[in-house]
């Protein structure tokens, strides 16, 4: 034990001694700095009220808000692409603990507001509905007048919850440990989400080690990415603990070469949000591959898919029952796509009604984003289907990560977190340089998108444009290049 502690206290030691670890923590702290102004905060808030007592709510204060805001954007990216395995190896660096990094640059966010997103405020009116023996798949938070209702973004006041049933329980037990306090109900959903984040940092070097990936590549690309730590750590949500889960399970398959536990966690995390049954399908082909397309073998591997996703529904049944909400989420599956997000397929949508509104055609409709949001589920669909065809089989890794992140982009609502349910293994695909700068640009667009949310509400845009270029000089001035290979590689156990 004591030998442990002073190991992880030379891996925080030499984190922090890194300069490019000192941007990211700056680049948090002023973050948490800039989460203090009115486009983060709810009206109805004690840090609201203890920032208009101290004078700092009005538009100097959102100006410097934004300031802190936009720096701190710019930085964290700039720390993570500084952090990457190969530019510290082409330097004579020592290699990070990535674990130490995370917890590091994160700390700052831990006690400050939602950053980013109000869903945490959500989460804890869903909670106080709860308590209120009110159920949160058929009435929305405003139904209960007051600070919890008040705290929620006014476009979900009134919507049901889309979550899975043991999100909501977590959520209810967490507002009842902190005495109902709405504020401090909100800091406590970080909890579940630092414990999926806790999953994620202890599942990836280790998948990464069974299918001969580079431990430390894997965990740099996921662990000291910016979107996990502002929208996971920052923004506290609970697709964290479905991710950690999920990659739970792919841990226990590959490890213990039994397909059928994993499902059994993987059931755990759709439970938490349904995106995770996703991942069932796949656990046998870790431990046996598929390969040919006779009759025989292709009824064995289709059976044992098929036993698996079972054996996953039936735990998110199991706990969806015992928790006593069922499945009033299907209620509200079309409430992430009530808001403007950069989904492309609404974007395409939202530009054709615009054009058809200008020309008096369908005056005020929305048939257009209907019929697109349609076509971006189909081209899902084929997507989804083609990507089985090629990788299921043999490199069932691959099809989990491009499956869930054609999910995130075809479906009507495109949030950054989502990103992360195919992005964490990203590395286990072995991406070329090419791709690898591809998936930074995307992070860095997403970044930059958040941010012109941000001053938006803050009437500062013209600071986040400024943003924009800042990011695009940062990603042009970095090679961004990866090995991703293990030195030692082992084979995957699909391939073995």
């Amino acid at each position: 034990m004591k030998d442990a502690l002073a190991e992880a206290a030379k891996a925080l030691r030499d984190a922090f001694d890194a300069r490019a670890v000192r941007f990211g923590f700056l680049g948090s702290v002023l973050l948490v700095l800039g989460s203090l102004t009115p486009a983060y905060l709810p009206q109805v808030s004690p840090l609201t009220r203890a920032m208009a007592s101290l004078g700092l709510a009005g538009v100097e204060w959102r100006w410097i808000g934004t300031i802190f805001t936009m720096v701190g954007l710019a930085l964290l990216l700039e720390f993570w692409l500084r952090v990457r395995p190969a530019r510290r190896e082409s330097r004579g660096q020592p290699q990070l603990r990535h674990w130490a990094v995370l917890a590091i640059v994160a700390a700052p966010m831990l006690a400050a507001p939602p950053i980013f997103s109000h869903d945490a405020y959500s989460y804890a009116a869903h909670g106080w509905l709860l308590h209120n023996d009110l159920n949160p798949y058929l009435v929305g938070p405003g139904i209960l007048p007051g600070q919890f209702a008040d705290q929620v973004a006014w476009v979900w006041r009134d919507t049901p919850a889309p979550y899975a049933a043991l999100a909501l329980q977590i959520s209810h037990c967490l507002i009842v440990l902190v005495g109902f306090d709405p504020y401090w109900s909100t800091v406590i959903m970080r909890v579940p989400a630092l414990i999926g984040v806790g999953m994620i940092g202890w599942c990836i070097p280790r998948i990464a080690g069974r299918f001969g990936i580079n431990p430390a590549a894997a965990s740099w690309f996921v662990l000291a990415n910016p979107i996990l730590i502002i929208d996971f750590v920052g923004g506290a949500h609970n697709d964290a603990l479905m991710m950690g889960l999920a990659l739970l399970g792919i841990w226990v398959t590959a490890r213990w070469r039994t397909w059928w536990w994993g499902a059994v966690v993987v059931g755990v995390g759709a439970s938490i949000k349904q995106p995770a049954l996703f991942v069932a399908v796949v656990l046998p082909f870790i431990t046996h591959a598929w390969t040919s397309w006779r009759l025989r073998p292709l009824a064995i591997a289709a059976g044992r898919a098929i036993a698996s996703l079972a054996i996953s529904v039936a735990v998110f049944v199991l706990l969806s029952i015992v928790t006593g909400l069922g499945f009033g989420w299907i209620n509200a599956v079309d409430v992430p796509g009530r808001v403007t997000t950069p989904s492309p397929f609404t974007l395409i949508g939202q530009g054709i009604e615009y054009l058809l509104n200008l020309s008096g055609i369908d005056q005020g409709g929305d048939t257009a984003v209907t019929v697109t949001r349609l076509l971006g589920l189909l081209v899902c669909l084929i997507g989804i289907v083609v990507l089985a065809i090629r990788h299921i089989g043999r490199h069932p890794l691959h099809f989990v990560c491009w499956g869930l992140l054609l999910v995130a982009f075809c479906f009507p609502a495109l949030h950054s977190w989502y990103l992360l349910w195919g992005g964490v293994l990203f590395p286990m695909t072995r991406p070329s340089n090419r791709r690898l700068r591809i998936a930074i640009i995307i992070t860095a667009v997403l970044l930059g998108y958040e941010a012109m949310v941000f001053a938006v509400r803050n009437g500062t845009w013209l600071l986040a444009l400024l943003l924009l270029w800042a990011i695009w000089e940062s990603v042009k001035a970095h090679e961004l290049t990866q090995n991703w290979e293990a030195k030692a590689p082992q084979e995957s156990l699909a391939e073995s």
